[in-house]
């Protein structure tokens, strides 16, 4: 059986975590296993799924840079332990480099650094990121991205049109296929049933750019008084957005719905979905809303790889709150058909089904053959 080590950050419900996941569920694991590098100790909300599927959850001494040579000794004790570990899959951006470098000095021949955004945000970690962008491709022997923009952000044009490999954010549509009943079981629940309701899933951080989407929201509810916001997530930002909602005197009309093992039923029943995001590389709510058949709306910050649907477009962040809310409010029309959206994310290759089969073949072919170091 041949192993596969993710490096992330830990296995909590996250966009690249689900992703994972999404993939995990459907491989067959008696040719290929998924085990777990966790580079922060706070345990996943998937750790438990893991280890029930056969998986394995390490937790590394954590990616800080005066602790690397630890790191390494870390990386290099696992592997020798572990010898059906033949490949290292690197899913944390910039910082992936503290993975695949340690494992290129154990001797993995297959390294693949996975590019999953179009912007490192600018905090106190930014120059040691920046510098470890700049050393990730040494430490890769391959190059993988969600979508072409965030593999040409980390890896630069001429490399990822060269050798890029394009892996999709692919989900289980029978999950998110638009079902009536549930919305309609969801909407009575919540009070929600003449409501126009605004849905966002996202973790409440810069790059969710939350705060605009408030201001956005306050506009539609000026014309709508009956629009519901509703927002799936946790994270650090929370109590500033439900701050900001009540200044703005909306919170009312704000639904914080938390963190969710299975968020597919809430898509049914929003009547659209805002992503206003400050960059991404390709989101998998992006997807899951389009599946769902929801008019979607992302900011020009989202790459355009992500508008698989006619009722998914992109709004200039530079535009005015008022022509956001305008667009938006222009989908509240009976007779948008929500049952195709199932299938036009199928054809676009997010079906997980069939993208979960390609890359256990290509994880089995890249372990067969010979890598270069």
């Amino acid at each position: 059986m041949l192993r596969v080590l993710h490096s992330v950050s830990n296995m909590a419900r996250a966009g690249i975590e689900t992703m994972l996941m999404n993939y995990y569920r459907e491989i067959d694991r008696s040719l290929v296993q998924f085990d777990f590098l966790a580079n922060k100790p706070t345990p996943g909300e998937y750790d438990e799924e893991i280890r029930g599927l056969g998986g394995r959850v390490f937790v590394s001494p954590g990616l800080n840079p005066l602790h690397f040579p630890r790191y390494k000794r870390f990386v290099a004790d696992l592997l020798h332990t572990n010898p059906d570990i033949r490949i290292v899959h690197a899913h944390n951006e910039a910082m992936g480099f503290y993975a695949l470098q340690s494992a290129k000095d154990a001797g993995i021949p297959v390294r693949i650094a996975h590019a999953h955004n179009t912007q490192i945000i600018r905090d106190y970690k930014y120059p040691l990121k920046m510098a470890c962008k700049h050393l990730l491709p040494g430490a890769a022997t391959d190059y993988w991205s969600c979508g072409r923009d965030a593999g040409i952000y980390y890896y630069g044009e001429k490399r990822w049109n060269e050798s890029g490999f394009l892996m999709r954010n692919a989900i289980d549509l029978s999950r998110f296929a638009f079902r009536e009943e549930e919305r309609a079981r969801l909407r009575q629940q919540y009070g929600l049933e003449r409501c126009f309701v605004i849905g966002h899933v996202g973790r409440f951080n810069i790059q969710k750019n939350h705060t605009r989407l408030l201001d956005i929201f306050a506009e539609i509810a000026k014309a709508a008084p009956e629009a519901r916001l509703a927002l799936i997530g946790t994270g650090e930002l929370e109590p500033a957005v439900r701050e900001k909602a009540g200044a703005l005197g909306i919170l009312d009309k704000v639904l914080f719905l938390g963190q969710m093992a299975d968020v597919s039923g809430w898509y049914q029943s929003m009547d659209c979905f805002v992503l206003p995001s400050l960059f991404e590389g390709l989101p998998v709510v992006g997807i899951e809303a389009q599946a769902a058949g929801l008019p979607c709306f992302f900011s020009d910050r989202v790459t355009d790889e992500v508008l698989l649907s006619p009722e998914a477009r992109r709004i200039s962040l530079e535009a005015r709150d008022a022509e956001w809310a305008r667009e938006i409010l222009a989908v509240r029309k009976p007779e948008i058909c929500r049952d195709r959206g199932a299938d036009i994310v199928r054809r676009a290759g997010y079906d997980i089904h069939k993208e979960a089969k390609k890359l256990q073949e290509i994880y089995l072919k890249m372990a067969a053959l010979p890598a270069g170091s």
